[in-house]
């Protein structure tokens, strides 16, 4: 048989999906395994959307609709930026896709062309240097350092520029360290982004999960309209992980770009689907700010159960719902850690090096678990920890 692309050398996979698998092999064993390892609220869509969902299905809106995302739903998103987070944009500037992993796919592959540098933060999201180095593209990590309590540092983002870089991808709050960036950061890299005449793709995904304060957006600052690709969904905001909806907001010369690539694609988003999304937007029930509160609080119990563990150091995050621990207090790997948790103890967690070098001293756990089970998951981590005291005390 001929090779297959030689672009599928330079894609990775996501450690997440790789420890669930291990983790759902142990459960048809029989074993007790408590999932810490995805990013997938315990809740489910509102009651509103659901009754959404099914009513435009029963009215027969099951067919093809305009590739950009039906009109009532673009509308409602304008409404929706405006409320939440202040952002003036029009129906002619979104793009709904089945999901933001694709409104991130479909960015990049409008804007990077081989050869062209995008700078990524380290640790982050596993897709953001993936699907660069699918188009050719070269990556470029900037890191999220514990010193500077994972904020990333404009000065060294100013460094790496150079004639080739193209785009800089930011993401707050940020997975997997729950970070949100300040403004005097952000700021920052909007005025580099100004000079160097670059795009930035700005992933706010976690945009409603956020604890500290007024969320801004890095489409808010001056200049960024124009070069600011807002990627967003419904799956953390709306508990709607399995639904796949995603939107882009992008500036208005590469919505036809990115209309052509949905064409060449998935051609239009389920109908139906978006009819629901409508409804996740106005949200009735106020289930988005419940869920935020909630996971403050698992973020509170969760913290401090892990913080009794012998080795373990975790900060709270300002947003998301991830525990970033920082492990070299055991003395081991990350990656050893992560076995002896889930092998011996049923808690699924991820290394850190799964988001990037910079991550190789910590664990990432997703609280999106009630509290009481948190609480298990910190004490059955609590018992086997005598696997790595022993190697502490050598």
């Amino acid at each position: 048989m001929r090779p297959l692309a030689t672009r599928l050398n330079v894609l990775s996979g996501e450690g997440a999906l790789s420890v669930f698998a291990r983790a759902k092999e142990l459960e048809r064993q029989g074993r007790s395994i408590i999932h810490l390892e995805l990013g997938e609220p315990d809740f489910h869509a509102a009651p509103s959307v659901v009754t959404a969902l099914k009513a435009a299905i029963d009215a027969g809106h099951d067919r093809y609709c305009q590739v950009p995302g039906i009109p009532a739903l673009r509308e409602e998103l304008c409404a929706y930026l405006k409320r939440t987070r202040n952002l003036d944009v029009t129906p002619g500037d979104i793009v709904v896709s089945p999901g933001a992993k694709t409104a991130l796919f479909n960015a990049l592959m409008a804007i990077v062309d081989p050869g062209d540098e995008v700078l990524y933060p380290d640790p982050g999201f596993p897709g953001y240097p993936s699907i660069p180095q699918g188009f050719g593209g070269v990556v470029v990590p900037y890191k999220l350092d514990a010193s500077r309590q994972m904020q990333p540092d404009a000065d060294e983002i100013a460094r790496l520029i150079t004639p080739r870089t193209k785009a800089i991808i930011t993401c707050s709050p940020n997975n997997p360290t729950g970070t949100v960036y300040t403004d005097m950061v952000q700021r920052r890299i909007a005025e580099l982004a100004v000079e160097h005449d670059l795009y930035v793709l700005s992933d706010e995904i976690y945009s409603r999960i956020s604890f500290k304060g007024e969320y801004q957006s890095m489409r808010s600052y001056p200049g960024m309209a124009e070069r600011t690709l807002v990627i967003d969904g419904f799956s953390k905001s709306f508990a709607m992980t399995g639904w796949r909806l995603g939107y882009t907001v992008a500036p208005s010369h590469l919505i036809p770009a990115l209309d052509l690539i949905a064409i060449n694609s998935y051609t239009c988003v389920a109908e139906f689907t978006q009819y629901a999304a409508i409804a996740a937007l106005r949200d009735v029930e106020n289930q988005t700010d419940r869920m935020a509160a909630e996971f403050r609080h698992r973020r509170d119990v969760f913290t401090t159960a892990l913080n009794q563990i012998p080795g373990f150091h975790c900060e709270p995050c300002d947003g998301a719902f991830y525990a970033w621990v920082n492990i070299t207090g055991t003395g081991i790997s990350a990656e050893e850690v992560c076995r002896l948790m889930l092998e011996e103890a049923g808690v699924a967690g991820i290394p850190g090096k799964a988001f990037g070098e910079a991550g190789r001293d910590f664990v990432r756990f997703s609280f999106v678990s009630a509290p009481a089970k948190l609480e298990e998951a910190a004490a059955r981590i609590q018992k086997i920890s005598v696997a790595w005291q022993a190697v502490a005390a050598r």
